[in-house]
């Protein structure tokens, strides 16, 4: 399975960059199986990639970048700032680590990966982000598991809104009110977890629309958030697995199908609570 009989959407990002609709999340993926894992999901024809210093894989995904054979400008590569490198001065040397890291001159996306409100550094750190995104190192600039008050408190110090919020989304957390936030100020919603860690596949509701349009538990609840407008980024280590998420793109669901998955959502994390980690 190649782009050649696959094309992955961009979506168009508020400061005028753009992003492929679908990545590859390498959390969890071992560093010394990162540059393996990244290169299958070029072949299979990913071209965007999302890893985090607190992964400690940024370097296998560099590794990759440079095997590839893929023109940089082709390849679209998020990371993030972890929680010990709030404020001004460490925000920018934790960039700087992720770039020689990353063996790159710049990335697409650099993210706040938490706002950690007990530090109550989001906002020095979110200026320092958009210093970088001046110099032009960073492309564009974002956060993720920020909540309503923590974007409302970075965009009226800074004048400048994310481009996207990375956060936990699938059918059992749907975010309903902080998606219609994003919406309304020009956020994309980029969903981690989109799988619900695997919770969802064994969802009945799931397999029967599965079921009707021949395609896996994983294939809908993907689809799913394409047809939201959310940017997804499942994460695999399997082959065919890396191949199965990519396949998204030539079926649609029903406006039934859509209305039956909506009624899953229960407001179950599978990860921290962004108002209290950190």
């Amino acid at each position: 399975m190649t782009t050649d009989t696959i094309s992955i959407p961009y979506l168009d990002l508020n400061d005028r960059n753009r992003i492929p609709q679908l990545g590859f999340g390498v959390f969890q993926v071992p560093p010394e199986d990162t540059s393996e894992m990244v290169l299958r999901a070029f072949e299979t024809g990913y071209r965007s990639i999302d890893t985090a210093a607190a992964y400690g894989n940024e370097a296998g995904v560099g590794e990759a970048i440079a095997r590839s054979g893929l023109d940089r400008e082709d390849v679209f590569i998020t990371t993030k700032l972890w929680n010990n490198d709030h404020g001004r001065d460490s925000a920018h040397r934790a960039f700087e680590r992720s770039l020689r890291q990353l063996d790159q001159d710049y990335v697409d996306l650099y993210l706040i990966h938490w706002p950690v409100p007990c530090q109550d550094r989001y906002v020095e750190t979110w200026e320092a982000l958009c210093e970088l995104k001046s110099d032009g190192r960073a492309r564009s600039i974002g956060v993720s598991n920020f909540m309503v008050e923590h974007l409302e408190r970075v965009t009226d110090a800074s004048g400048v809104v994310p481009t996207v919020n990375q956060i936990e989304l699938h059918p059992r957390l749907q975010q309903e009110e902080l998606r219609r936030y994003h919406s309304e100020h020009g956020i994309l919603t980029e969903a981690w977890s989109p799988l619900g860690k695997g919770m969802l596949l064994d969802d009945p509701a799931i397999h029967e629309i599965s079921s009707r349009h021949d395609r896996t538990p994983a294939q809908v609840v993907l689809r799913w958030h394409a047809q939201l407008g959310n940017v997804v980024i499942p994460k695999s280590a399997t082959p065919e697995r890396i191949e199965e998420n990519f396949q998204i793109f030539d079926f649609e669901l029903t406006d039934e199908d859509m209305r039956a998955i909506a009624q899953l959502d229960a407001g179950e994390r599978t990860g921290p609570d962004p108002a209290t980690f950190g």
